[in-house]
């Protein structure tokens, strides 16, 4: 009989919106989180420069912890709907290069 192997469940996946406020992440997709959310919503999303490899942090949140989220990509901020927010998929954060 082989050896049983262990494999770890995949991980779940996180959106900007589940960041905690200061948190810093990095882009890993936009995709579309609610059937609200179109092709133009998603492609404004990436116009903004919300891609795959950027570093993103969140700086705070609106009255009550819900939205706008302000959101810093690269050197500009922007306030993002709580549902936009749910359409950026996130990963951890990339080490500062020294």
């Amino acid at each position: 009989m082989p050896p049983a192997r262990l494999s770890r469940p995949p991980a779940a996946t996180q959106t900007l919106a589940s960041l905690a406020a200061g948190g810093r992440a990095t882009v890993t997709r936009v995709v579309a989180a609610s059937p609200e959310v179109d092709a133009v919503a998603l492609r404004r999303l990436g116009e903004l420069g919300f891609l795959p490899g950027e570093p993103v942090q969140l700086l705070r949140r609106g009255p009550g912890g819900r939205e706008p989220l302000a959101v810093l990509i690269g050197e500009t901020m922007f306030a993002l709907r709580l549902i936009e927010a749910q359409c950026i998929e996130i990963g951890p954060a990339a080490e500062a290069a020294a």
